[in-house]
């Protein structure tokens, strides 16, 4: 599944208009410690969080993610948009929650990552 065909599933916007939306999705995953995202985050992954400082971007970048996938109608901030614009990171909104954004990516075969 490509960014662009979850963003049709979950009925997403595109915050950051110029970041390509055909990277492979390789698996999702939903949390909002940061820390936690670092120990487990993997390259390709569409990561669900509520959180919408700019480190989030920071860590999706390192991690070689395939997007971002805020939550629940929260707003990012400015620099988060910035950076993400700078990176070429995709960053999805949804008003849907966390938990209906991952039933349906794994309804879609969207699996947690691998350990």
């Amino acid at each position: 599944m490509t960014v662009r065909e979850l963003m049709d599933l979950i009925g997403a916007r595109s915050l950051n208009y110029s970041a390509p939306l055909d990277a492979e999705i390789t698996c999702g995953y939903t949390c909002d410690l940061l820390s936690w995202v670092l120990a487990h985050g993997k390259q390709g992954m569409a990561w669900c969080t509520v959180q919408t400082h700019v480190n989030v971007i920071a860590v999706a970048v390192l991690m070689e993610m395939a997007c971002v996938i805020l939550v629940e109608g929260v707003e990012a901030e400015p620099a988060s948009l910035k950076k993400a614009q700078e990176e070429d990171m995709p960053v999805l909104a949804t008003g849907k929650t966390a938990y209906e954004v991952s039933v349906l990516m794994g309804q879609a075969g969207v699996l947690p990552p691998a350990e």
